[in-house]
This record gives C-alpha cells, sequence and structure tokens, in this order.
C-alpha cells in the first residue's frame, strides 16, 4: 500500500494523476472511432500540427504555458483541411494527414527559428516530450473542462456517429450528415490533442489515442463496449505509468505510454 499512498500525499502527483486519468480517457474514447475509421495516423498528423501552432504562439511572444490557446484553432484549422482534402477525394488519407503535418511542423521549426535573439530560449524538449508532473491547478481545470465538453458532445452524437463510422454509405442515406460529424470528430480531435499535450508531449500524445482503442479493439467486439475497455486501459495505463516513474525515478510520459503499449501485447497475446 505505501507504493501506492505516499506518491498520493504530494500535491504535484495527485495533479498529475487526475490529469493523466482524465486525458487517458478522454483520448481513448476518442480514438476508438479514430481507429475504427483506419485513421491512426491522425493523431500523430494533428500532435505535429500542434507544433507548429505553438511555435507560432512563441513568434507572437506568447509564454509557453499560453501559447495552446494559439495553436488550438491552428491545430483544428490543419484538421479541417485534411478532412476537406478527404470529402473532396483529391487526397488520400495517409497523403493528406503526411503532408499536412509535414508543412505544419516544418513552420513551427521556421516560427521558432525567426524568434529574436533577445528573447528568452525555448525549452523545446518540454514541448515535444511534456511534463505531466508540471500541471499546475489551471492547466488541470483547463483539461477537465475541455474533457467535460467533448465527452457531452460525443454523448450526443453517438448513435449517429456509430452509424457514420460502420456503414457511412447507408447512414448518408439515411439522413445522417456524415460530412459534418466527419470535421467534428477531426476538430475534437484536434482540441484534445492540444490539450494533451502538457501531459506526454507532441512526439507521444498521439500514443494515448491509438493504443487504448487498438488494444481495446482485439477484447471487445461490440462499440460501447470497446469504448469502455479503452478508457479502462487508458485510464489504468496512466495512473500505473505515473506511480511506476514516480518510483523509478524516470520520466513520466514514456512510462505511460509503454505501460499502455505492455496492455496492447497482452490483448494481443489473449486474443490470440
Amino acid at each position: 500500500m505505501d507504493w501506492v499512498v505516499e506518491p498520493l500525499s504530494q500535491a504535484f502527483m495527485m495533479r498529475a494523476l487526475i490529469c493523466g486519468a482524465v486525458v487517458g480517457g478522454l483520448c481513448a474514447a476518442i480514438g476508438v472511432f479514430v481507429v475504427q475509421r483506419g485513421m491512426s495516423f491522425i493523431g500523430d498528423g494533428l500532435a505535429h500540427a500542434a507544433f507548429g501552432g505553438i511555435a507560432l504562439g512563441l513568434l507572437l511572444d506568447i509564454e509557453t504555458a499560453n501559447a495552446t490557446w494559439v495553436a488550438l484553432p491552428f491545430t483544428v484549422a490543419i484538421a479541417l483541411g485534411i478532412g476537406w482534402g478527404l470529402r473532396t477525394g483529391r487526397l488520400h488519407g495517409d497523403v493528406a494527414t503526411g503532408v499536412f503535418f509535414s508543412v505544419s511542423f516544418a513552420l513551427g521549426v521556421l516560427f521558432i527559428g525567426l524568434r529574436p535573439p533577445e528573447r528568452a530560449v525555448v525549452n523545446v524538449e518540454s514541448i515535444l516530450f511534456g511534463s505531466i508532473l508540471a500541471v499546475g491547478e489551471t492547466d488541470l481545470w483547463v483539461v477537465t473542462g475541455v474533457a467535460a465538453a467533448a465527452a457531452l458532445v460525443l454523448a450526443l452524437t453517438w448513435s449517429r456517429l456509430a452509424y457514420a463510422t460502420f456503414d457511412p454509405e447507408l447512414a448518408q442515406l439515411s439522413g445522417v450528415p456524415v460530412a459534418a460529424l466527419d470535421y467534428m470528430l477531426l476538430a475534437l480531435t484536434a482540441v484534445v490533442i492540444v490539450v494533451s499535450v502538457k501531459t506526454v508531449g507532441i512526439v507521444l500524445v498521439s500514443s494515448f489515442i491509438v493504443i487504448p482503442a487498438a488494444a481495446a479493439g482485439l477484447l471487445a467486439r461490440r462499440l460501447l463496449g470497446m469504448t469502455a475497455v479503452a478508457v479502462g486501459i487508458g485510464v489504468g495505463g496512466s495512473f500505473v505509468g505515473l506511480l511506476g516513474s514516480y518510483h523509478l525515478d524516470v520520466a513520466s510520459g514514456a512510462t505511460i505510454i509503454l505501460t499502455l503499449g505492455a496492455t496492447f501485447f497482452l490483448a494481443l497475446l489473449v486474443r490470440r
């Protein structure tokens, strides 16, 4: 019990555990729809696009902690651009995502290089790899608020989104606004990724979306059950990974992702 109780006595660990659970559960729930649509690469693409938005905020002399508010509309715009390319049929999924995220990431590098030399040096490593242990009360409230709003949107559109995911042609004929739901899912994914960057960083945030959903797809057959399992894996993996990183004194974000990865391989063995 001391292995669990000791970290809980630290205020920064409590904030990190709550934030990790919220982000892990939310990303997993959205990831189920992303993975089932064969769009796993989109999470990685939007994470790299968020780097371009954060760098733009830094170029505008906005502090790193507040640069995510610039990254939010920037990343949503990239997500809608990818959706437009897919809907018009001009670009295939991987091509659209690859082009947009490559350009966005290159813009981020350019924006950081254009900052005047007299400004404070940017800690690029913290942007790329995150720092969930440094999450403050304001960050926690923002993450929780976004999670509540995203969960509400998913609940209100659940049945139609599921219908459009598994049979978009029939859903279109039935009067379901498939195009609007596609854009909504992309925009929602972009928002969740931007607010989650603080936890595990740009490089690893897409793993929060893909790995729990992929593992749940091996263990459950129905969408509702798959979502419940994915959320459980996301929340549990964040909790165990954070406690493990605390006691081993290693990087928290990487430990969380490795814990989720171990869960996926275990699910793969169970499935076989």
